[in-house]
């Protein structure tokens, strides 16, 4: 695979611009028929926009948090499934950022440069919490290891050249272990059946005895140990999602409304897009999205400043803005996803125009980690002074 190199950020934001109108156009027909962007995932890795992170002096953009967060808000206002897709694959560039040796970084950097895809593996069910991560490194004698588990949820692993695996090792420290998607003893099942999101392929990954070198495998564990950013970037990225929905709901609902909507009777005007009760409702519900649209921009200078100078208290600043973006705009995608059947009116509910599909999307991905615990944490640090745990959901 070939891939274009992005130079910087503006380049960054005019493709995945022209990438988020190009997506768009077949977004629903997408979401009924459940076809897999494939071809759309190629589009991406060939635009050069999934190596937008890597290190300037391994040949990357090296963009900024807002430009990122912005890339993803781009694509969620397009396809709430697909945007969804490389959230992961981000979250675990910065592993290798982090935590890699040289060696490994030049050697993942190179992949991603050329186009390569990460999926992930890390969530499981039926453990006693989200943390309780069971998956198994075994090491072998020759410093190997033999890697085993189960994992749900693994959105982007049916699509991957490479699958950041979660496992605990030695001293039931935390790992990634990174493995290619056609390794022996890994299967990929597509058996994700979500109301939203239905195209991310979030399904069922195996690990079967999978043989991995110890140059493919990452102390994750270190990430937390000390000031780290892995969580606020990660959910800069959710929020961005879930930002990018809220827009293209109200995108959606002014469209049906100027083109569609017929004026209730009672209102004596020609239009729907008159009715003053309407135009109430629209402003109402810009102002939701704007200001998810503010607070997300502000999360990620927030966590830009913090990278400049990392320290316990930046950090816990960055995670606390973080917080409040993405409660914000997971608030604002669900009620605009609503809001827009409730302004459009009795035509908007039709399957075939599956509209619903905002809504659907937004509630699943909503549900990714709970708001109330982010509320929590906003009070106890706006009250007490107490900073946020390091445990990477923050």
């Amino acid at each position: 695979m070939t891939a274009h190199v992005i130079a910087d950020d503006a380049e960054a934001l005019a493709v995945a611009a022209a990438l988020a109108d190009e997506f768009r156009a077949g977004a629903s027909a997408r979401d009924v028929e459940r076809r897999l962007p494939r071809a759309e995932l190629d589009r991406l890795s060939a635009s050069g926009l999934l190596a937008v992170t890597v290190p300037a002096d391994h040949g990357g953009a090296d963009v900024g948090a807002t430009t990122l967060a912005e890339i993803f808000r781009l694509l969620g206002t397009a396809d709430g499934s697909l945007a969804q897709i490389p959230q992961s694959h981000f979250a675990y560039v910065n592993v290798i950022r982090r935590q890699g040796t040289e060696e490994q970084r030049k050697f993942f950097f190179a992949e991603l440069l050329a186009g390569r895809r990460f999926g992930n593996a890390q969530s499981e069910a039926g453990t006693r919490h989200v943390q309780d991560i069971r998956t198994r490194l075994t090491p072998r004698a020759d410093g190997s290891y033999v890697l085993d588990g189960v994992k749900h949820y693994s959105t982007g692993a049916l699509f991957a050249d490479w699958i950041p695996v979660l496992a605990r090792a030695e001293g039931d420290a935390l790992h990634v272990a990174y493995v290619p998607r056609d390794a022996a003893g890994v299967t990929v099942v597509d058996d994700w059946d979500g109301l939203g999101q239905r195209t991310t392929a979030s399904g069922t990954v195996r690990l079967d005895g999978v043989e991995v070198p110890a140059d493919r495998v990452l102390p994750h564990h270190l990430t937390f140990e000390g000031p780290q950013l892995h969580g606020a970037v990660a959910q800069l990225l959710h929020a961005a999602i879930d930002a990018g929905i809220a827009g293209g709901a109200l995108a959606e609902a002014a469209e049906f409304v100027r083109t569609k909507s017929r004026p209730w009777f009672e209102s004596g005007l020609e239009t729907a897009a008159e009715d003053p009760l309407l135009i109430q409702r629209f402003g109402e519900l810009a102002v939701q999205v704007r200001a998810a649209e503010a607070l997300l921009r502000e999360a990620a200078r927030t966590v830009e400043a913090a990278r400049a100078e990392l320290t316990d208290d930046s950090a816990a600043e960055a995670s606390i803005a973080v917080a409040a973006a993405k409660v914000q705009a997971a608030n604002a995608a669900v009620e605009v996803a609503s809001a827009l059947f409730e302004v459009s009116g009795t035509r908007s509910a039709l399957n075939s125009l599956n509209l619903h599909r905002y809504w659907r999307d937004a509630r699943t991905h909503t549900l990714h980690d709970p708001t109330r615990w982010k509320i929590q944490h906003i009070g106890r640090y706006v009250l007490n002074g107490t900073r946020p745990p390091r445990h990477g959901l923050l």
